[in-house]
């Protein structure tokens, strides 16, 4: 097993946006030996993390080492989407089925027969389209919008989520049967502040990963930058990390990477790190808090929903997730 792990990671890391399955410590390699043992069997996967731990990565290395890796594999990210186009999208949707829908159309679940459907976001699915894909799982059949006729779901789902699920199904957001038949087999990726020993590797194949993309490969990092990479707390994990380095590589103009060249935010991590740590007496009100975050970055760029999500280490589809759970879209460009 150990031998079949290095065999697919080292096959994965060395093809170009695969760099974020390296990693050494020992919550990494647990990950990725899970992930090579569910991958030869049909079992449902659900991977869970904070955003940016890569668990796209994780579902596309389970769909590389299962006997699916012929098939195709078809990404569907359920928060990019308003609920309307994202049942269109799934299952697909005959003619007439809508107004616009002026002929058939396959969805992701016909896209990926004899292959992966990877869900991301799964717990932004509304309470009506989760109903229908529990059918799915449970009869391994759909159909499309507007459409009589059943279809064969041949294919293996692996779902992943950054929400709390169970805090979800607590508040009746998210329907109990719909995510045990999903958690058959979770794998948690864990955040990078907890596997530190992964930062520096993971710097390393990003750099040439980006040196190659640009052109322009940077002569290394140096003492002082590296000490300033692992101190910080990487919050955005592998995502923040790789965007520090893209800014970083073009700073250096092809020279050494040094601290000057790392955001501002990567100077006073420990700082960052120290402060989020502090929790008052009377506790917080988590929700709030983030609200509060999203309308202060919004206002800093000026409105502009891609600024504000780079200020929150946030995609735009994740930023989207929180300006419609907070009653913040009306205003959307």
């Amino acid at each position: 097993m150990a031998e079949r792990v290095r065999s697919l990671t080292e096959e994965l890391a060395s093809r170009s946006g695969y760099r974020r399955v390296v990693g050494r410590s020992a919550r990494w390699r647990e990950v990725l030996e899970h992930a090579a043992k569910v991958a030869e069997t049909e079992t449902t996967v659900l991977l869970t993390g904070e955003s940016g731990t890569g668990k796209e990565v994780v579902a596309r290395l389970i769909h590389r080492a299962s006997p699916r890796a012929q098939g195709p594999f078809v990404a569907l990210n359920c928060a990019a989407l308003p609920d309307t186009l994202l049942e269109s999208e799934l299952f697909g949707h005959e003619r007439g089925a809508f107004t616009g829908a002026d002929k058939a159309r396959a969805g992701r679940l016909e896209q990926a027969a004899s292959g992966v459907l990877f869900l991301d976001e799964v717990g932004e699915m509304s309470p009506a389209v989760q109903a229908k894909f529990l059918r799915v799982l449970q009869e391994r059949e759909f159909q499309r919008l507007g459409g009589s006729r059943a279809l064969k779901a041949d294919v293996r789902v692996i779902a992943a989520t950054n929400r709390d699920l169970e805090a979800a199904l607590a508040r009746g957001a998210f329907r109990e049967d719909l995510y045990y038949r999903l958690r058959v087999f979770e794998i948690r990726l864990p955040p990078l502040r907890e596997r530190r020993e992964d930062v520096l590797p993971l710097a390393e194949a990003f750099l040439e990963e980006i040196g190659a993309a640009m052109g322009r490969p940077a002569a290394g990092i140096s003492k002082e930058a590296r000490e300033r990479l692992m101190a910080y707390s990487w919050p955005g994990n592998a995502r923040e990390l790789r965007n520090a380095l893209e800014r970083a590589v073009i700073l250096a103009g092809g020279g050494l990477i040094t601290a000057d060249h790392l955001p501002g935010g990567q100077r006073t991590g420990k700082a960052v790190a120290a402060q989020a740590g502090e929790l008052p007496e009377e506790g917080v009100n988590l929700e709030a808090l983030e609200r509060g975050l999203v309308e202060k970055a919004l206002a800093r760029a000026r409105g502009n929903r891609s600024q504000a999500a780079r200020f929150l280490g946030l995609t735009r589809s994740q930023l989207y997730t929180r300006l419609r759970r907070y009653g913040l879209h009306e205003n959307e460009e």
